[in-house]
């Protein structure tokens, strides 16, 4: 008990202090540009980007003023595709000595996050980063000390704690409507990306592409994972990709996650590049749940995917059936993230999605790889404010 104390205590200070030093440097920024645009750059015009630019010009608060891609004819594309009239670039040093801007936004491959957001905090940019963040969870944590001390901003995706569904969720836990929590389950998977081969590189895998929306849903609804135990693998050993034909695969593109949170709750997540689903994404909706909570009093799923939700079913009774609830999206979509911290920074105010939990993520999936690799229970070091809904 008086661990459980001391860990709540810890987590509650943490909160506050990290708040306040963060809160304030929202502040600090839109003091000293008021009734100012946020100029952002975006780095990576690939297909993510076709996501992102919409929701970036659809911001009164944001506006747009530089594209890059080391290809930069996808740059100069995707300008006049969405009626830019940004300036554009083929490499990020470029970038930093061109158009000033206030935030970069990084759609690149993930292997490169880490250098590229590195890059930007050192120039004095905040940063929103597609997941992950970094390669390590050692080079995250750097990066959040690094833009701390320039009184900078860095956040990383996914998004998965806006939509209203992580919310009502996140209620019913904290009202005890399910009981005493016992575990939960979250699974995200189908046959594979095939537009570029960097899903299956070194640095890339399954876990840090499909499982870590699963992650950041179940420990944001259970609070920080104290340990994990992990078993992945290759199921298949070659891909055909289209940039560049046939390659080795080197990254998971299977995994099985537990991880063990206060409370005595488990948690387990499946993630895999091998996962035939008629009902998934793949076939255009997923129409079943991908989340499920289980207490002693009741258990509820997440329709759909947390990054794309379309409802939670609550199973509170032996004789009645389960009932479907909280269907309104109020318009969450998962590439709405870097609108809505840059919104944040323009307005002052605190948004819901938090660096140290995209942290505690990346640490989960060095972790589950180290586990897999020693056959292990690993302990975590990391935390996060939390809950994260109040």
């Amino acid at each position: 008990m008086n661990e459980l104390l001391s860990r709540e205590k810890f987590l509650k200070t943490t909160a506050l202090a990290g708040a306040a030093l963060l809160v304030n440097s929202l502040e600090g920024w839109a003091s000293t540009r008021p009734d100012k645009k946020l100029r952002v750059a975006v780095i990576g015009c690939g297909s993510v980007s076709n996501r992102y630019l919409p929701q970036l010009l659809s911001s009164k608060m944001i506006e747009v003023v530089s594209l890059c891609d080391i290809k930069p004819e996808r740059a100069a594309a995707q300008n006049k595709e969405y009626k830019v009239n940004a300036a554009t670039y083929g490499h990020i040093d470029e970038m930093l000595k061109g158009v000033p801007f206030d935030m970069m936004v990084t759609l690149t491959d993930m292997q490169v996050h880490g250098e590229l957001n590195r890059k930007a905090l050192l120039a004095g940019k905040h940063v929103w980063s597609e997941k992950p963040m970094a390669n390590t969870y050692a080079e995250g944590k750097a990066l959040l000390d690094l833009a701390r001390s320039r009184k900078l901003r860095i956040w990383g995706a996914p998004a998965v704690v806006n939509s209203p569904q992580f919310a009502y969720m996140s209620k019913m836990i904290q009202e005890g409507k399910l009981g005493r929590i016992a575990a939960a389950h979250g699974q995200y998977g189908h046959t594979g990306p095939t537009w570029s081969a960097f899903f299956y590189e070194k640095g890339g895998g399954s876990m840090p592409d499909l499982g870590v929306y699963n992650m950041a849903t179940l420990t944001g609804l259970l609070g920080p994972a104290r340990s994990v135990m992990a078993m992945t693998s290759i199921v298949n050993p070659e891909r055909t990709v289209d940039d560049k034909g046939k390659i080795k695969v080197e990254a998971e593109d299977n995994a099985q996650i537990l991880m063990e949170h206060d409370k005595g709750v488990i948690s387990h997540v499946m993630c895999g590049f091998n996962y035939f689903d008629p009902h998934g994404h793949e076939a255009g909706n997923q129409a079943l749940h991908s989340i499920q909570i289980y207490g002693d009093y009741g258990n509820m799923r997440l329709i759909g995917y947390d990054w794309e939700t379309n409802g939670v079913m609550m199973d509170l009774h032996w004789d009645k059936p389960a009932e479907l609830v909280c269907t309104d999206k109020g318009g969450y979509e998962w590439q709405e993230g870097a609108r809505v911290v840059g919104e944040s920074l323009v307005n002052g105010t605190e948004p819901r999605i938090n660096v140290e939990h995209a942290l505690h993520v990346l640490e989960i999936i060095e972790a589950a790889r180290k586990s897999s690799a020693t056959g292990m229970k690993i302990k975590l070091k990391s935390k996060f404010p939390w809950p994260i809904v109040k």
